[in-house]
């Protein structure tokens, strides 16, 4: 008999960030392989996965939704924000305390026949996890999955502040990293980090790497920026003030310079929301026609076709000593089986899969470098008729079903 996994998870939504599609690919995988999946979520709109069970959690309007709106109001009248003060002393807004209130009263039920719970969360919100610590009844059967670092300040350098209520918020991270059975992590990495701060991870964690899953998109045209002849480097993703692609332009840059015959063929695409560094993107694309930015969110679908049929995938990340995150596009750049141009530090968890001998890997500012790489890439393209091979079959299987069933299996369930 198959083993019942429910998920409580804050949303599945695939296109309101990159945390949501890991969910949803987790959520596919782990239906896929065999397990009974019910799905519990706060997208606050009805959405359904194909073939399985899913329930949208309603917002309850006790006491604390009330209390939430009235701090809404009272900031717009009189002008002034009563988040931090209200956060410094309670750890966590009105508004979450009212979130944590609807989930848990919507799974309040002991699930006595569930071999698991997973939480799944996205950003910086683990709505989910808090709810579960408030439900005992559920810890021997929990597995909470911690996407990202949590709270604030356990973000390595430069990502690291200090966010009002942070020592509750910490207090309630410790709780977690004792209460729940297991703990699932994206990264080798990141489960390290964070047994840096919550020891315990370590003794009950695993690693659940973001997975592949299969997107059915139509085959509309291919949309007026991508020419699929040309020698195209996309970056899809939010780039964060801490991800700046300055280095990855400037050495686009140099090598149309040092290649004016390479003008005709090479493109570089940013695609996703680039506000803090519009002001930068605005001079790089008055003066670089072979640059094209979006800076705004791009359906799913659209990113995912043009993954797939790019010359290159660009993953960058930020300047810094340590790197514990597996972006969520991960999978989706190593099934599209086109090479990776990897802007990270050495010691990150992406370039620990690619391997210490991958040879499109710098640091995010190495100008020349990138510049002699994307040089390396396209001589290839051109050799290889214009059909460059990623042909990773280990990191294929590193991100699929067989091995996250590996995984699952090796659990007490």
């Amino acid at each position: 008999m198959s083993k019942k996994i429910v998920i409580i998870v804050e949303s599945i939504d695939v296109d309101d960030s990159s945390g949501s599609k890991a969910n949803v690919a987790l959520i596919q995988n782990l239906h896929k392989i065999g397990y009974q999946i019910s799905v519990y979520h706060y997208t606050r709109k009805e959405i359904q996965i194909e073939n399985i069970d899913c329930f949208s959690i309603k917002e309850k309007k006790g006491i604390l939704y009330f209390l939430s709106r009235l701090q809404r109001v009272t900031q717009r009248i009189f002008k002034i924000n009563f988040s931090k003060p209200l956060e410094n002393i309670f750890g966590f807004s009105f508004t979450f305390f009212n979130d944590i209130y609807s989930i848990k009263s919507f799974v309040k039920d002991e699930f006595s026949d569930v071999n698991l719970v997973i939480t799944l969360s996205k950003g910086a919100s683990f709505r989910p996890h808090y709810a579960l610590f408030k439900l005992p009844q559920l810890h021997k059967k929990w597995l909470a999955y911690v996407h990202d670092p949590y709270p604030f300040h356990c973000y390595p350098k430069p990502y690291d502040w200090f966010e009002p209520g942070h020592k509750k918020k910490e207090l309630f991270f410790k709780n977690v990293s004792e209460k729940a059975k297991y703990s699932g992590f994206p990264s080798q990495l990141l489960k390290e980090w964070m047994g840096g701060y919550f020891p315990n991870f370590l003794k009950t964690g695993v690693v659940i790497p973001h997975q592949n899953f299969e997107v059915e998109y139509d085959m509309k045209p291919f949309p007026s920026y991508f020419n699929e002849n040309k020698f195209n480097l996309l970056h899809a993703g939010n780039l964060m003030k801490q991800r700046s692609p300055k280095g990855l332009i400037d050495g686009f840059q140099l090598f149309i310079t040092n290649n004016p015959i390479a003008k005709k063929d090479a493109k570089l695409i940013l695609l996703g929301n680039a506000s803090y560094h519009k002001e930068m993107l605005f001079s790089y694309n008055k003066q670089l026609t072979e640059l094209y930015i979006s800076n705004e969110n791009v359906p799913f679908d659209e990113v995912y076709h043009l993954q797939k049929n790019t010359s290159v995938n660009i993953i960058l990340e930020s300047k810094a000593d340590v790197s514990p995150f597996l972006p969520g596009k991960f999978p989706h750049c190593v099934m599209a089986n086109k090479p990776i141009l990897l802007l990270s530090p050495e010691n990150s968890e992406v370039k620990r899969l690619l391997g210490i001998d991958y040879l499109y890997h710098t640091d995010v500012d190495n100008v020349n470098e990138i510049a002699e790489l994307i040089q390396n890439l396209y001589e290839s393209w051109l050799k290889k008729s214009k059909n460059l091979k990623l042909g990773r079959k280990d990191l294929e299987h590193y991100v699929s079903p067989s091995h996250l069933e590996e995984i699952i299996n090796s659990l007490s369930l």
